[in-house]
């Protein structure tokens, strides 16, 4: 029987939606390329994987599940990423509502002060990786964390929303000024997306 790979999802906007905020040519290479790549490897990994098998030959198992963890971990954080922003004006942007924006006052104090922590932690991210706002189902306290990677100290809990702050995320676009593609971003945040993956935790 095949086994079924990976693919690359389509975005739920076009390529030139999110501008200013992330241009059409930033916003494609990204997606096409980048994304793309995630894609391509860890379904490299997984016919080594499948080859392997079928000749019962043996293999550098720490290698090969830690190239696969970080093709993985960077196909399904972008996914996220893509979905949990929209075009500013339509639906991305603003403040949250709801149930997200109860626990957002409850654990920071006020929306402005979340901005300005998640802010924080994604511009003092170490080398290439991600902020997230994240749930913590033990304590049902949002937590916001810093993903070196794709990996690199995470909490064992669930993602609400992504910031890539990769360099190939915002260089095109910004350079060296992450800052910038930080502020930006607040734009473009899709809070429906955000809320319906929180009440999806919540069921």
């Amino acid at each position: 029987m095949t086994q079924k790979m990976y693919s690359l999802p389509a975005l739920p906007y076009d390529y030139a939606a999110l501008a200013p905020a992330i241009s059409e040519e930033q916003l494609r290479l990204h997606h096409s390329k980048h994304h793309q790549a995630y894609v391509n490897g860890a379904n490299a990994v997984l016919e080594k994987l499948d080859k392997a098998r079928r000749e019962n030959a043996d293999l550098d198992m720490k290698a090969t599940l830690k190239e696969l963890a970080f093709h993985l971990a960077g196909n399904r954080m972008h996914a996220m990423f893509w979905e949990n922003m929209a075009p500013a004006g339509k639906g991305g942007g603003g403040a949250p509502s709801g149930k997200l924006s109860e626990m957002i006052a409850a654990e920071f104090g006020s929306f402005e002060r979340f901005k300005k922590e998640f802010s924080q932690a994604a511009n003092s991210t170490e080398g290439s990786g991600w902020a997230a706002l994240a749930i913590c189902l033990g304590t049902m306290r949002p937590m916001i964390m810093q993903v070196e990677k794709h990996g690199v100290n995470t909490y064992p809990f669930r993602i609400l929303m992504v910031l890539d702050v990769w360099e190939h995320a915002y260089y095109v676009d910004y350079k060296n000024d992450r800052a910038k593609f930080v502020e930006n971003f607040w734009n473009i945040v899709n809070w429906d997306i955000v809320n319906r993956r929180l009440a999806e935790v919540l069921k």
